[in-house]
């Protein structure tokens, strides 16, 4: 029998997000890059090239909250000291690609429709970077610390370099946080048009991010083929090399042979 209480919880904002988004939540995480991080076998190319996406989804997110920062849904939600990855990230991307990092990060197409259409809300519907926000924030908020060991052992990182992304200096303790924002999110004062917006926003939310993991995978793949097709070439460049070396000394043999015995016959 439900209780009053249950009731009330399941109205509740960040229930209905949880309750809408959970098939989707377990399609993002069985994508291959995702699946790297889980068995613990997360590359130095992966993630280079998913922080290189990260950094660009985060620059719009944060660049829209900032924007609608005092719109009535987004103003509660709005903690931008505690959450905003930005600059960690660049520390990061610093750290991997050294000072001149910008010119050297590639992101895929589905970074930048991620960040097409975190503007576009941004512009017609802010309240919709609620969902936005929440599955992003809080999702980082919850794993960062596995993730953040996981990607420390797997790469071999020392002191924390390389995994500023993982770290939440200002937020003390993660789970108490996370009570204050989802409290913040329930209590918004919004239509019930403008709830079923934000739920369809978060379901879509999350498939942005799978085709994002699917694409960088894609990148990683394919350099990974035509380092292995250049790696090819090579080895074969080599054995022909080799075998033309062999033929050449072969004649070079017959030649000797040829004059010694024209000079032992005069």
């Amino acid at each position: 029998m439900e209780t009053p209480k249950t009731q009330r919880a399941e109205k509740d904002l960040s229930e209905q997000i949880k309750r809408v988004t959970m098939e989707i939540h377990m399609r993002a995480e069985n994508t291959e890059l995702m699946l790297s991080f889980q068995k613990g076998q997360v590359t130095m190319p992966q993630y280079k090239l998913l922080l290189s996406s990260l950094h660009e989804i985060y620059q719009t997110l944060e660049e829209e909250l900032d924007k609608n920062s005092c719109h009535p849904a987004v103003e509660p939600i709005y903690f931008p000291s505690e959450l905003a990855r930005l600059e960690p990230i660049e520390k990061d991307l610093e750290f991997f690609y050294g000072p001149n990092w910008k010119e050297k990060i590639v992101v895929p197409a589905a970074t930048r429709k991620y960040c097409d259409r975190l503007r576009k809300i941004g512009k017609e519907n802010p309240e919709y970077l609620v969902a936005h926000a929440y599955t992003r924030y809080l999702g980082d908020l919850s794993g960062g610390q596995v993730l953040g060991r996981i990607a420390q052992k797997s790469m071999g990182l020392k002191n924390g370099e390389g995994l500023a992304f993982f770290a939440f200096p200002g937020v003390s303790s993660p789970n108490l946080f996370k009570q204050l924002y989802r409290s913040r999110m329930n209590v918004l004062e919004l239509s019930e048009e403008q709830k079923k917006g934000i739920l369809d926003e978060a379901v879509n939310s999350f498939e942005l991010n799978i085709q994002v993991f699917e694409d960088v995978q894609k990148v990683l793949n394919i350099t990974e083929n035509q380092m292995d097709s250049k790696h090819v070439e090579s080895k074969n460049g080599l054995q022909s090399s080799m075998m033309a070396t062999s033929f050449y000394k072969m004649l070079l043999g017959i030649f000797v042979v040829v004059v010694t015995m024209g000079i032992c016959m005069s």
